[in-house]
């Protein structure tokens, strides 16, 4: 269900972020567009409009992976398809550095209330609706899509952003396993309230939409599980992962790279017992990253 590269077309990279836009999405500009036109004396403006929608979406995934790189995570794409955008972004396994990435998209959202509030106000004090009857209705209109764009993205249903940032909270009190399963609960009740809104109103998009939240939430909670089993497990208290601080789990949880055999690669210094086959690089099971043996030893110092 998530948007990614394949059928999508590069349209630039800035800061090192590559931007995709899905091939979908001219469909829906195009009936959008349409549907926008009748309200606007120039058919131009039903474009600019639909292009302002097609901005602030893309501030809003800039800020979630700019804000990821800030506290040390990776983000290099982002993919705008007709649900939205979607920035890929790999936070540090971090509840404050997970809660910063997801949070900063709303903020940019926040941050253009002002600016779009003070349009309006000259828009007022110009007379701009009797004079520039276009350009009232146009910023009118990409007022309301900005929040409606934060009110939606801020609602707690798991995987939108208020979904996260109630997940990313959880996660101080609860762990990162556990705040994960109740938020995906929270957005599996979302999710069918979303599609009782849509069978209701006959809302087509609402319902893509909330099948889109619905398989989301099915993955997270299928991960959620695998989380909560990994955290019971006994562990290594001799090791620490150098990124996530967490010990290694006792048991062969790694694959051998050369003879695809299961492992505990801790239990024989980063040597396959069956092919005797050495691990440049150890993985964390639980945040996927991979360091030298030596790294995951607090008594050895770096250097």
């Amino acid at each position: 269900m998530t948007p990614s590269r394949q059928g999508s077309i590069h349209l630039f990279r800035l800061w090192g972020i590559s931007v995709y836009l899905h091939w979908s999405w001219f469909f829906v500009a195009y009936y959008a567009i349409s549907a926008r036109v009748p309200k606007y004396g120039s058919p131009v403006w039903g474009v600019l409009e639909y292009l302002a929608l097609f901005l602030i979406v893309l501030m809003h995934e800039f800020g979630h992976s700019l804000a990821c790189r800030r506290v040390g995570g990776q983000a290099d794409q982002i993919v705008l398809w007709p649900l939205g955008g979607v920035a890929y972004v790999n936070a540090p396994p971090r509840p404050g550095a997970t809660l910063w990435s997801i949070a900063a998209g709303p903020l940019v959202n926040v941050a253009l209330l002002p600016v779009l509030l003070g349009l309006l106000y000259v828009d007022h004090l110009a007379g701009w609706q009797e004079s520039l009857p276009d350009l009232h209705v146009f910023l009118w209109a990409v007022s309301f899509i900005n929040g409606l764009l934060l009110g939606f993205n801020l609602l707690p249903v798991y995987p939108l952003d208020g979904g996260q940032i109630l997940r990313s909270l959880l996660w101080y009190a609860l762990g990162k396993g556990r705040s994960l399963m109740v938020a995906t609960g929270i957005g599996f009740a979302g999710g069918l309230g979303f599609v009782a809104l849509a069978v209701w109103g006959r809302e087509l998009w609402m319902g893509i939409l909330s099948l889109f939240l619905l398989v989301n939430c099915w993955r997270s909670f299928q991960e959620a599980r695998a989380l909560r089993r990994l955290e019971h497990l006994p562990r290594r208290r001799e090791y620490a992962c150098p990124v996530c601080e967490t010990s290694p789990p006792i048991g062969p949880f790694w694959l051998c790279q050369h003879c695809g055999q299961p492992c505990d690669l801790f239990a024989h210094g980063a040597v396959c017992p069956q092919c005797q086959g050495h691990h440049e690089a150890v993985a964390c099971p639980d945040c996927g990253r991979a360091k030298p043996l030596l790294a995951w030893d607090p008594a050895i110092p770096e250097g």
